[in-house]
């Protein structure tokens, strides 16, 4: 539900240069890859490209799924269900095994729950993560690498299991269906799928891969059991449009043409800073962290939403092939979502190089 066309404004009426809008869209094109580019300027259309798909293609969108599961947690809180600093056990008992008691909400939604992994390191995670039964029960076992609260340490795969695992026991139903019903639905946003169902399949976008690594990746990330898995942390399928329509609801604070989904204090408490300046213990460099969501960073370094983004930024970058972010300052949405898994650290200058075009096409 969105009155938005898809139609794109005149630049000139939104306060952008055309010229720089059509360097983003330069930069995509040279690179080959499937892909989808949505942006917003103050609810209005700026771009709406797809190239080598259709607009109706559906993406795999790795991390940018996080923050769905983690307003699902939110929005039980805002309904007095949960609180964020309840233990995690308090709901889910078999979670305090192995010294995992003093653990909260919290801590999970900030990467602080010293559990990075649930079987003690990547490979497991995934090869657990079609297996909703086997990942959580990895996740009750867990023994932390940290002390709850200590560090922050990017929780990949482990994040999306403890967090639905908890949406399930305290709402009775399934995460899917709670995201589904709570979240995407009343917005109208069939396009946003977490596992794709069978009718969706046939507009499913395989990953591509450039080197060796990425190539594992794309053998792992297109088959079918894991397309269709319900995995938070990751297996959002999405159109770009889609995801654009709903940080639209997150920059109008939980509320979209009529139709209110969140309370802006949900909103805000998602959004609320919850690391700066700190390294992030697995990934090795200062992560701005709110509660759920990725925060620009200072200006000067390399970052999804660019090197000179107003602080207030808010999304999330899925391993650095697909890419989210509002800003509110500047009124923008920009949701870029690719199939082309290549060496991170080209993936991650391409996405700040198109953010910074972006931004200095805003008057």
């Amino acid at each position: 539900m969105s009155d938005v066309g898809w139609v794109e404004a005149s630049a000139r009426d939104v306060g952008m240069d055309p010229a720089g809008l059509e360097r983003v869209v330069a930069l995509i094109d040279a690179r080959r890859a499937s892909a989808q580019l949505c942006v917003l300027r103050d609810g209005q259309v700026v771009l709406d490209r797809s190239f080598g798909c259709a607009s109706e293609a559906l993406f795999w969108t790795f991390s940018v799924s996080k923050p769905f599961v983690a307003l699902a947690v939110h929005l039980l809180v805002e309904r007095g269900m949960l609180g964020l600093d309840d233990p995690v056990a308090l709901h889910w008992p078999e979670f305090a095994r192995n010294g995992k008691e003093r653990i909260t909400v919290r801590h999970v939604l900030t990467h602080r729950a010293g559990i990075p992994f649930s079987s003690g390191g990547l490979l497991g995670d995934v090869a657990a993560m079609a297996d909703w039964d086997r990942s959580t029960a990895l996740a009750e076992n867990a023994t932390p690498w940290w002390p709850a609260g200590r560090v922050v340490g990017y929780h990949i795969l482990s994040y999306g299991f403890v967090l639905g695992e908890l949406v399930q026991r305290v709402s009775g139903i399934s995460v899917r269906a709670f995201v589904e019903a709570s979240l995407l639905t009343p917005l109208g946003l069939g396009d946003i799928q977490l596992g794709l169902t069978d009718g969706a399949w046939p507009r499913h976008v395989p990953l591509r891969g450039q080197v060796m690594t990425d190539q594992v990746r794309r053998v792992v990330f297109n088959r079918r059991t894991v397309r269709q898995a319900v995995i938070p942390a990751a297996s959002i399928s999405a159109t770009a449009r889609a995801i654009a329509t709903f940080y639209r609801m997150l920059l109008n604070g939980g509320e979209l043409d009529g139709v209110r989904v969140l309370a802006s204090s949900t909103v805000d408490e998602a959004r609320r800073v919850s690391s700066d300046g700190e390294i992030d213990q697995l990934m090795h460099h200062p992560v701005r962290w709110a509660q759920g969501f990725q925060l620009a960073g200072p200006a000067g370094a390399h970052r999804p939403t660019g090197t000179h983004a107003d602080l207030r930024t808010f999304g999330h970058n899925g391993s650095s092939i697909c890419n989210t972010w509002a800003d509110p300052g500047r009124g923008l949405v920009f949701a870029y979502l690719t199939n082309l898994a290549a060496p991170r650290r080209a993936s991650l200058r391409h996405n700040s190089d198109l953010a910074d075009m972006l931004l200095d096409a805003c008057s």
